[in-house]
Parts: structure tokens; sequence; C-alpha cells
């Protein structure tokens, strides 16, 4: 292939944007009112009835908490700042420092959430600011997450919202220098791949867990990473067991749907922005909604054209639709499954016709999973566990409850369904006793105003002979603590 003209490129994309606007009618009107019809048209591109309880209100949702993970751009450092610096005198000239004027003062522990600009997914964000006052002022220590929190509701990645926070910082309140590091977590994307339901060769769910990385930025005194205006910082945070190297150079890709292997073409060539290659790799090809999510960043305040955005909406189709509808029945060995009820009858015998103790189960721990909130849009992930009492004639193992947990995962869903639905599809083919437990960490606690950072649920469901079978629960549910704990 021979050499492609940039500009023409550009110049495509941004066509193909505007037009895609344009023709679906999502612009003008009010800004929740665009995101409002974006994400209808997402719905739509899934295969789901945005009309259907459950969703009918998932819009509005969606775009309240955008509105309010964004809320940054309408925000100005100096309306924070203004009127909260206060007298306090220190030592200018002398030896030495002694508070106030010339001491260092730190902020640590604070926690916020950002939106991703390489995929509009929410990532983690622990914040510790440190700045020296100088002419004899010092600004209320609660304006402080106030500034770095009207930087982070805005799209971001991690150096660049450091940067501004310091930089806003010592603008506004002219110190002797400003330190600022932050700790940010990440979702991993997983391998989500739908092609096959054979238990042979079970649907890959690659949990891998989160990217961390740690940046930083300095002014004035804090300029000198050697300095000891740094030692000074790093030792008042190692009080809260907060070890950071003084050089903070990420080592690892910070979204991972900007990797090569993951980046998204709509079906013809496009340029990476991270190295400028070409890529001819075929991704999603959904042009209605790419430009509804190019609509969503616009309406935020975004220009969808810059160039850390231009291949978003195609990063956040391309994860979304892993979760598109299917009407495809789960195959797992002789058995079908196709959300209507068992289809090997002569599973199900009466309990006087099979003999087993009722003591005595089987269970899996720790199936991974991910799936997507159809309330938010946000994923969903964790760990399910499932214990079963099996027909004396049935045999299966791990890789297909992992079937059975990917099939019902990978859709728009929420917690309490998916435990029930993997409950009776592994209740109504296989066993007589089923007992589901769903540990999930949901990102839309991070965001809509809740910022429950690191909160997590929990969800049972049960079914046949675990019902009426106490001590069966209890071993079942004392054997998820157990390995719990040794996890660690």
């Amino acid at each position: 292939m021979g050499a492609l003209d940039e500009g023409h490129l550009d110049a495509e994309l941004e066509g193909g944007v505007k037009l895609g606007i344009l023709e679906l009618g999502l612009e003008g009107g009010s800004e929740t009112g665009v995101i409002e019809n974006a994400v209808r048209v997402l719905l739509q591109g899934l295969g789901e009835d945005s009309s259907r309880e459950g969703l009918r209100k998932t819009p509005l949702r969606v775009a309240k908490a955008l509105r309010e993970g964004t809320k940054g751009y309408s925000q100005k450092v100096k309306d924070i700042v203004q009127g909260a610096l206060f007298p306090e005198a220190g030592l200018d000239g002398g030896i030495g420092h002694a508070g106030g004027a010339g001491g260092l003062v730190v902020v640590r522990d604070i926690d916020l959430f950002s939106y991703c600009e390489s995929c509009l997914l929410p990532f983690k964000v622990r914040c510790h600011v440190g700045y020296v006052p100088s002419g004899q002022r010092v600004v209320g220590l609660s304006k402080l997450p106030r500034v770095a929190d009207v930087f982070a509701k805005r799209l971001q990645d991690p150096q660049r919202l450091s940067d501004q926070i310091c930089t806003a910082l010592h603008n506004s309140i002219n110190p002797a220098g400003v330190a600022v590091i932050l700790q940010c977590l990440h979702i991993q994307f997983p391998a989500v791949e739908r092609t096959s339901h054979n238990p042979s060769h079970p649907n890959k769910l690659d949990m891998q867990g989160w990217v961390q990385v740690s940046v930083s930025s300095g002014s004035g005194v804090f300029g000198n990473k050697d300095g000891d205006a740094w030692a000074d910082f790093l030792a008042l945070l190692k009080f809260r067991g907060v070890n950071i190297e003084r050089s903070l150079t990420p080592t690892r890709l910070w979204c991972t749907s900007t990797s090569p292997e993951t980046l998204p073409c709509n079906g013809h060539t496009m340029r990476n922005p991270l190295n400028g290659r070409i890529s001819t790799k075929a991704g999603p090809s959904q042009p209605a909604m790419v430009a509804a999510v190019a609509s969503i960043l616009h309406s935020l305040g975004e220009d969808p054209l810059r160039k850390e955005l231009v291949f978003t909406p195609h990063r956040f189709v391309h994860w979304l639709t892993n979760f598109k509808t299917s009407n495809t029945e789960m195959k797992l060995n002789n058995f079908s499954y196709g959300g209507i009820g068992p289809r090997n009858h002569n599973l199900h015998k009466k309990a006087s016709d099979v003999g087993y103790d009722r003591n005595k189960f089987q269970s899996e721990l720790n199936l991974p999973f991910w799936s997507q909130c159809e309330h938010h849009l946000l994923p969903f992930h964790g760990m399910i566990h499932i214990a079963y009492f099996l027909e004396e004639d049935a045999e299966f193992d791990r890789s297909i409850l992992q079937s059975i947990v990917h099939f019902h995962g990978c859709k728009l869903q929420v917690q309490e369904r998916l435990t029930r639905q993997i409950a009776e599809t592994v209740f109504s083919v296989f066993s007589r006793g089923v007992m589901v437990v769903v540990e999930a960490q949901h990102i839309c606690m991070m965001s809509r105003g809740i910022e429950k950072v690191g909160s997590s649920t929990a969800t049972i469901a049960v079914l046949g002979q675990f019902s009426n079978d106490p001590a069966a629960k209890e071993n079942f549910l004392q054997s998820i603590s157990n390995n719990t704990e040794s996890r660690g």
C-alpha cells in the first residue's frame, strides 16, 4: 500500500463525523437531549428496544451521568480560589521553614474519578497535592481537592490531568512551588470473544485486573525531582503508606483499547494516533453508532476531531458491541439452551429415582465475568461462584459453567438478573439444586456523583435442594469465605 495523504484522511474522518451527526438528527437541541438521542441510537445498534422496561430511562440516566462527570468544562479555577486566600506570616528570608509562607503544605488521599479520553470509561484517581506558600498567604485546604476535581471532571489522560492541576494551582495561588502525584487505575480491557460456545474451546474472558499508572508534576521549587522539596513531599506521603519513586515514568500502556491489536477501524484504512502508522484491520462497521458517540463528545464541549479523540467513538463502539443482543443459542456438549427451559428432559428425574447424598455437592469458585449495566451503559465485573447437586448420570466441568457465565454476561444486564439467569440455566439443564453467588464491582458507582471507589456488591440465587438445606448453603458460603481469605 502506498503512502496515504494524511490531510485527505483527516478530511474524510471530519466529513464522516459531521455527516453522520446531521443524518441522525443529533445536532441542535439541549445538551442533555442530544445525549439522550445518541444513547437511543446506541441501544438500537445493540439490537435493544429502548422503550422496554429497564431501558426506558437509560438515555436520561446516561446523559445525567455524563453531564455530571464532565462538569469541569464549565467550571473555572479562579471562581473556586477567589476569596479563599488568607494572610499567614512566615519566614520569607530566614533560615529554614516555619509553616505559613515557606512551609510545605500537603493534602493527601484525594479520591477522584475521571473519564478516559481514549475509551470514555471512568477511571479511578488517588491524588496527592503539596505546595509551598509564598507572599505571606495560604489557600483554604478544601480548595485543593476542588481545583483537582475541576480537571478530573473532563475527558483526560493521567499525565495531562496532573499537569493541569499543577499549573492551575501555581497560577491561581502564586506559591513558591506545587507538586502533584496521581495514582490512577484503569480497567484492563478483557479479550471478549463471542465466536464459539463449544465447551472444548470456551469463550475467552481475559481478566487481568486494572492497569495502574502513577504520574507526577512539579513547578517552582518542585521543578527539580532530586531537590529537597520533593524529598519532604514524598516523606510526608510515606506517613500514609504511600511509597512512590521520585521518577515516575509509566511503563505500561495506559488504556489498552489504544494498543495496535485492539485499535478498531470502521471498515477502511485509518491511522493509529499513537504511532502514526496506517492500519487496514477491519473493525466494527456501525457508522450510526460512531456518529452518535461523536455527537456526545461534541455536546460535552469537546472537539470530536481533536487528535486524542478522533478514534474514541470507534473504540467505545468496539467495546460496547461486545454486549450486543444475540438470539444465538448456547450449546453445551449435547445440551442446548436458548433461555426457554431444559432441552435434555431425561435429566429431570424424580428425587426418589436419583441416588445422591443431600449433604454433598460440587462447586466452582472464581469464575470471572464482564457485563454491561443496562441502566448506565457502564461495565461491571467480578467473580461468580456456583454450587450444584449434580444428577448422577450427568457430567460437566468448569469450562461449561464458564460458558454459561459468558453467555449471560455478554449482553446488557443488571446484576440481580444475571445471578438469576445463571442459576436457572444450570438448574434447568444439569442439576437438582443450584446456588450462585455473584461478587461485582460496578463502574457506575465511581460516577454519577456517587464516587464510591472500591465498593462492591454481592447477590445470591438459590434453587432446588439448596432452598431447604441450610447446612449445604452454609458450607458453600464458608468455602467462598475461605477462598477469599487465601487470596487475600
